[in-house]
């Protein structure tokens, strides 16, 4: 299983990430030999130092987060929601935009299901844990398109007030 999220993750990356990915390696050798010419300065060359770990650390992770925020750009729009009466089940309607500058293969829209309260540190803390998540897929979204989606949460038995958000994560 893990190998299989593995694969699936390398399968998904693009070029960009290659680049980014290449030049935090890069930026980090430059870093620690930089440090090494600099040891006479010692606070100079270990601040150097930890600035290269650090860069090492964060950067491929914050990197990936914002260059697939900015390349896979969409936009989901809420339009209807349903709690059906004779089974337990929320019929959630809305669309996908392609705002990017380039063609989706597919979108993964995700409904997540939250508990609502009217104090907003509540909401706060219900917002960090769903009640529940359902996901369906779309494919091929080209620039510019929209394409209208259902999704059916079930089994849905929650009986109180409930917010729902809808997330898309494009490729």
């Amino acid at each position: 299983m893990r190998s299989s999220k593995f694969q699936n993750f390398v399968d998904g990356l693009v070029t960009q990430d290659f680049i980014l990915f290449g030049s935090i390696l890069v930026l980090f050798i430059l870093l620690i030999v930089l440090a090494l010419f600099m040891r006479e300065k010692l606070k100079t060359a270990i601040f150097l130092v930890l600035l290269a770990f650090t860069i090492v650390v964060l950067g491929p992770s914050y990197g990936y987060i914002k260059l697939h925020e900015y390349i896979f750009k969409n936009k989901v729009e809420f339009l209807s929601q349903k709690k059906l009466n004779f089974v337990e089940a929320v019929v959630v309607k809305g669309k996908v935009t392609n705002i990017s500058t380039r063609d989706f293969r597919e979108c993964r829209v995700s409904a997540y299901v939250f508990k609502a309260s009217s104090n907003k540190f509540k909401n706060y803390i219900y917002g960090l844990k769903p009640l529940q998540k359902m996901s369906i897929d779309i494919d091929g979204l080209l620039q510019n398109e929209t394409k209208e989606f259902k999704i059916i949460v079930e089994p849905f038995k929650y009986e109180y007030n409930y917010n729902i958000s809808l997330e898309a994560d494009c490729q």
